[in-house]
């Protein structure tokens, strides 16, 4: 598409990344205003002139679409775009595109470390050292907390994107093995796929790697839950909404299952009286939504970001969501 005039491109909560990886510069003539976080009624005042809107979270919606007949391209700085209305855009005319492939390395060393740590109970095990149990008890080790194993355990893995894919590389590397869910409804089982009642039963270790929307919105419930072994556990570095988070709750408490480790929750950042954040249990280790930022993954990202725009202003769209 030729454009003459400089673009205007509004980046909306460029807090998201982390500062000290510089963004480069787009190669075509363009305005760029950046703001660290924009809460939702300032959406529109910010974007009214811009033709390009860059969001990492930020919700944009059909209603703040409506406002915005300038917008051409909305280039969302992450993978996931739960937080943007493709079917809005498609009807607008707005096209979307996403960064794709920047964190096949990040997430899945994030998924390993936190099955290890919670396999090896390493909080354990740490916050009884800082506590001086070791050195009360004049043993050379001690075991307040099994140690399970990883080798030889078996890993179901919900979505078979490039993540999902990954994940299971390193799992098998570790020796473990390898299954991936069929979707929850399906009539009929793909081949390198197994019946998602049968992943959830089998699998000592459940990790996410679906897209969050409508049909996976609290895939893990209850029902789920129960269904799971009670030593497994569950690994979540999705969205926080492919989980219900209540019954996870009751789950950890409960003994129903064995642990989890979440990089996602519901609400981000979690308010301190996040049910998840205060229950401080020894089988739950909670970290930030940071699976994806190893430096080398957040460079991919600018990059891939800036190149995605320039691309759609030079002719030659990329990672586009839009048909």
């Amino acid at each position: 598409m030729a454009h003459h005039s400089p673009i205007k491109v509004v980046f909306l909560d460029q807090d998201t990344l982390p500062d000290h990886i510089p963004l480069p510069t787009l190669r075509h003539p363009h305005h760029w205003q950046a703001y660290g976080a924009t809460a939702p009624h300032a959406v529109i005042e910010r974007l009214k002139e811009a033709d390009v809107a860059i969001t990492n979270k930020v919700v944009l919606s059909d209603d703040i679409l409506a406002a915005l007949p300038n917008l051409k391209l909305i280039a969302v700085a992450a993978t996931g775009v739960n937080n943007v209305d493709l079917d809005a855009c498609r009807t607008r005319g707005i096209q979307v595109c996403h960064i794709q492939g920047y964190a096949v390395q990040s997430v899945p060393e994030h998924v390993m470390a936190l099955i290890f740590a919670l396999k090896r109970q390493l909080m354990g095990y740490h916050n009884d050292v800082r506590q001086g149990e070791w050195q009360k008890h004049g043993q050379f080790c001690f075991f307040t907390h099994p140690i399970g194993r990883v080798a030889g355990s078996t890993l179901g893995i919900i979505g078979k994107g490039a993540l999902g894919q990954a994940v299971a590389q390193l799992a098998q590397a570790v020796g473990m093995t390898v299954i991936f869910a069929e979707h929850q409804d399906a009539s009929e089982c793909r081949p390198g796929y197994q019946p998602f009642e049968q992943v959830i039963r089998q699998a000592d270790v459940l990790s996410l790697h679906c897209p969050l929307t409508d049909k996976t919105q609290h895939l893990i419930n209850q029902d789920v839950l129960a269904k799971m072994p009670q030593h497994a556990i569950l690994i979540n570095t999705g969205r926080g909404d492919l989980v219900d988070e209540q019954a996870l709750l009751y789950a950890l408490k409960s003994g129903q299952i064995g642990g989890a480790g979440l990089d996602v929750l519901s609400e981000e950042p979690a308010p301190d009286a996040h049910p998840l954040v205060s229950a401080s249990l020894s089988n739950l280790i909670v970290t930030p939504h940071v699976a994806w930022g190893a430096d080398d993954a957040v460079k991919t990202l600018v990059q891939q970001l800036v190149d995605n725009i320039d691309g759609f202003f030079s002719g030659a769209p990329q990672h586009t969501l839009i048909d």
